[in-house]
């Protein structure tokens, strides 16, 4: 490798440092790790900000500024009270039991939404519901995030990687709930068995709080009946969108811009105030975090690491998936799994292809999908949903550190990922 890839490899290395110990602030530690990288020439201004391989991954930043609106909109008519109190409720005032209420909500909603999106939507009534039962909140968002990038990894549109695999290797839909939602479906089972060990000193019952709840009317917490009306008509419709993109041929992005923007429109709400509520923080942290990931790619980093990986691996088919699978999730937690996909995409379709391209080597696909996106609960930066909760979390004056959320984090991971070896091994080489 160059000087210039050596570079970049400590400026990456030395600006996560700063991130995962939060000496300074992640935005500047991301923005000051961009910035040198431009500065020592490891990418470029047109690289940054143009290429769909080493710069800015721009419809993920516009996808969620899109979401950012449609949820600040959909907040200011009390939807989110209400399914605090619906969810408290129900649980009967438990702790756990509305955890495991919201994780499961969770989990579903984000194999028919992306995870970004549900974390967005979910997070609100996190914090009511948490307020209401006098609970610490970080651990149910953690267990939200965590759900959300279990269930993503369903579905062709539940989580963003999913999207550019199925493009670079022409899978459906279906052959994402085919092949993967039933070894997700036991995840998110053995997930709420670890919510019960992981979070118990979080599970403090009050049976007065519990009692005043039980008084409470949902119906009073709706504000705005004509907004929420509206607001849940242009969300069941880019939500319908999302599921129907490859048939409109529209990207999500520009779902989701277009529906906050009619949303907005249609609300008749100051555009100044409801914009406030945008997380431009944490979409200023991703634009960063996307430069330096993209100057390794740029200097060919990430590409001496697919490719040393690949020639250790050649002709051994369930060598090669695991491999991939480990390798994934090590690396999706390090730097974000959308442009770990992005780049690891070609060399994966060039493995398939080195084993005939059949239907037993399409498991390279799934052990990448796998990998990345339950890899990405390792740590607070290996998924997009992650860093948003955590910008939520520090907005609402409850902020979650990297190491609150990732000492968690590697503890699901390992399980997870270790529960889809057996899974690919049963599936596709026990008895073919």
């Amino acid at each position: 490798m160059s000087v210039t890839a050596w570079a970049a490899i400590a400026v990456f290395a030395v600006a996560y440092v700063l991130i995962a110990t939060e000496k300074i602030h992640r935005v500047a530690a991301a923005l000051g790790g961009a910035a040198i990288m431009l500065v020592i020439g490891a990418t470029d201004a047109e690289h940054a900000f143009f290429s769909e391989e080493a710069g800015i991954d721009w419809n993920v930043i516009f996808l969620l500024i899109g979401m950012m609106l449609i949820v600040a909109v959909l907040k200011r008519t009390g939807a989110f009270e209400y399914l605090a109190i619906w969810a408290t409720k129900r649980a009967n005032g438990r702790p756990f039991r509305v955890m495991v209420l919201l994780v499961l909500v969770t989990a579903v909603a984000s194999a028919f939404l992306d995870n970004v999106t549900t974390v967005l939507l979910i997070a609100p009534v996190t914090f009511l519901v948490c307020e209401r039962l006098d609970v610490p909140v970080a651990p149910f968002l953690i267990a939200e995030v965590l759900a959300s990038n279990i269930g993503g990894t369903s579905t062709l549109v539940g989580d963003p990687p999913n999207i550019i695999i199925a493009s670079r290797a022409g899978l459906s839909y279906n052959d994402f709930l085919l092949h993967l939602a039933p070894i997700v479906a036991l995840l998110v089972v053995v997930f709420i068995g670890l919510c019960r060990i992981l979070f118990r000193s979080a599970f403090k019952y009050d049976p007065e709080r519990a009692a005043q709840i039980a008084t409470l009317r949902e119906r009073d917490a709706i504000r705005d009946a004509r907004l929420l009306v509206v607001s849940m008509v242009v969300l069941a419709a880019v939500t319908a969108a999302f599921v129907l993109h490859t048939v409109l041929h529209l990207e999500p992005s520009v779902v989701a811009i277009v529906g906050g923007l009619i949303l907005l429109t249609l609300s008749r709400l100051d555009a100044g105030e409801v914009a406030k509520d945008v997380e431009w923080p944490t979409l200023v942290f991703f634009a960063g975090l996307f430069v330096m990931v993209g100057a390794l790619v740029n200097t060919g980093v990430i590409d001496e690491i697919s490719r040393a990986a690949t020639d250790a691996t050649e002709g051994r088919l369930f060598l090669a998936t695991m491999v991939l699978l480990w390798g994934s999730a090590l690396l999706s937690a390090v730097v974000d799994n959308i442009p770990y996909v992005a780049t690891m995409s070609p060399v994966v379709a060039e493995m398939v292809n080195s084993n005939g391209n059949t239907s037993q080597s399409q498991v390279l696909w799934w052990a990448l999908a796998l990998g990345a996106d339950l890899g990405g609960n390792a740590t607070a930066v290996g998924a997009s949903a992650n860093v948003v909760v955590l910008g939520l979390a520090e907005r609402a004056g409850k902020p979650i550190t990297f190491w609150q959320f990732t000492k968690y984090g590697l503890v699901v991971t390992v399980v997870t990922v270790a529960l889809t070896v057996p899974y690919l091994w049963l599936r596709y080489f026990a008895f073919v």
